[in-house]
């Protein structure tokens, strides 16, 4: 069996943390392959390596000193290595940072050198050999992931490795300029190895243990999800709930290499896993709940709407041309309702009243402001009666005005408008009356 093991900053912050991590590795021999990211914070007020690195190359690109804080840097990573009490010098690595943020060698490049330097310290201490992500991972001249040159030269050179450590976050052009992904692009990384190599699994340690149900700063410690699918995760996602960086599933996923989340500090706990399917029935109903604030419906009334062709196009088109998404479209017979971000739309909004009117004459237009989408999303809903009854009940039970139920016809998730002043208490409801009634 093979494992890629991805950690992310929190798990890597100091030698304390390193050696949890270093514990867990070693207890299972599967867990070849690893992906770290940059140190994170050691605690509350301190700052990360990686935003460490981005001022010390600003002082750099300024033409200001700049030595100071790379020798604060350079202690971070010495503070580990002490702490490991490894024969370990990255005098040289330095010397090539000093030389390289002095001939402004990029914020990309800067960015890079924590994952860098952390994979450096890593594969001393595992013992496994270093691969820098700079000769294996590639991107194009516009910076994007180059997917099948990288998966060519990733399975290559890791065939060569029995165990390896593999830098998170950043690669490289042909001509061997660094790029990186966005922010948490560690994930990324990971899930490449883990495709080039063909892994029996995707371990992402981070400091939760797993996805939960719904989000902790509204509802006191929810749930963890046990097993979630790709589809499921996506619907979550796209409506704000974060724990993998999105770009992170479709290399895996492409492959069905089920990925599992992990908490370091709590290693004894399952976690979560992501799979492309699963005859697991789900512990609960719903398997997660997730929204966003700060939308604006715009509803158009016009007698005979049903039958005149192209009505619901010609509506979009306005909104095309303005520039602006929509989020959802429930109608009616005489009704159509369309769903924008308040902040996309606000100044542009008598332009798309006008555009409307011109473009299908309708009877009537009117808008609202201040609201917010849910989406319930969940495998089990398919095969249970009631769901939607359920949510309407506890919201009624909350005192919650829903404002629109938008079903997909795959019946994996119901969106649900509310108004901003009403998110939480409905979240706290449908969590309660789906999860807490179960337990």
């Amino acid at each position: 069996m093979k494992k890629v093991v991805k950690f992310g900053g929190s798990s890597l912050a100091n030698a304390e943390q390193f050696q949890k991590v270093g514990e867990i590795i070693r207890s299972e021999e599967s867990r070849r392959y690893v992906v770290p990211s940059a140190p994170g914070k050691r605690f509350d007020g301190d700052t990360k390596v990686t935003d460490m690195l981005y001022s010390c190359y600003e002082a750099a690109e300024a033409g200001q000193e700049f030595d100071g804080k790379l020798q604060e840097i350079k202690e971070r990573f010495q503070e580990i290595i002490r702490g490991l009490s490894l024969e370990l010098s990255l005098d040289s690595e330095f010397e090539q940072i000093a030389a390289d943020f002095s001939a402004h060698a990029g914020k990309e490049y800067a960015a890079s050198r924590g994952e860098f330097l952390n994979g450096k310290v890593m594969a001393a201490y595992l013992g496994y050999e270093f691969v820098d992500a700079a000769e294996v991972i590639r991107f194009d001249k516009n910076g994007v992931l180059e997917a099948e040159k990288t998966n060519k030269l990733l399975g290559k050179r890791l065939a060569k490795c029995e165990k390896a450590v593999i830098p998170g976050f950043y690669g490289a052009e042909d001509g061997g300029k660094v790029r990186t992904f966005s922010r948490g692009g560690s994930d990324v990384t990971g899930s490449l190895v883990a495709k080039a190599i063909m892994a029996d699994m995707y371990e992402n340690w981070t400091d939760v243990s797993g996805f939960l149900v719904t989000d902790p700063r509204i509802v006191d410690n929810p749930a963890v999800i046990e097993t979630i699918t790709y589809r499921e995760l996506r619907e979550l996602s796209y409506m704000g709930a974060t724990v993998l960086h999105e770009d992170a599933i479709f290399p895996v996923r492409k492959e069905g290499i089920p990925i599992n989340i992990r908490n370091t500090n709590h290693p004894e706990d399952k976690g979560t896993f992501i799979v492309e399917s699963t005859c697991r029935k789900p512990k609960y109903t719903i398997t997660g709940i997730a929204g966003k604030k700060g939308f604006c419906s715009i509803n158009i009334e016009k007698s005979m709407m049903n039958s005149e062709i192209g009505f619901g196009r010609k509506v979009l088109q306005v909104f095309e041309d303005q520039g602006i998404s929509f989020e959802h479209i429930p109608s009616g017979i005489d009704t159509l309702t369309v769903y924008v971000h308040q902040d996309e739309f606000e100044e542009k909004e008598q332009q798309v009243i006008a555009g409307i009117h011109r473009a299908v004459s309708p009877d009537f237009v009117e808008m609202e402001s201040d609201l917010a989408l849910i989406a319930v999303v969940g495998r089990g809903m398919k095969s249970t009666r009631g769901t939607a009854g359920r949510i309407f009940s506890a919201l009624a039970h909350a005192n919650v005005n829903v404002k629109m139920i938008d079903q997909g016809s795959s019946e994996l998730n119901i969106i649900i408008g509310v108004e901003n002043r009403d998110f939480e208490t409905a979240i706290k409801a449908i969590y309660d009356i789906f999860v807490l009634t179960q337990m």
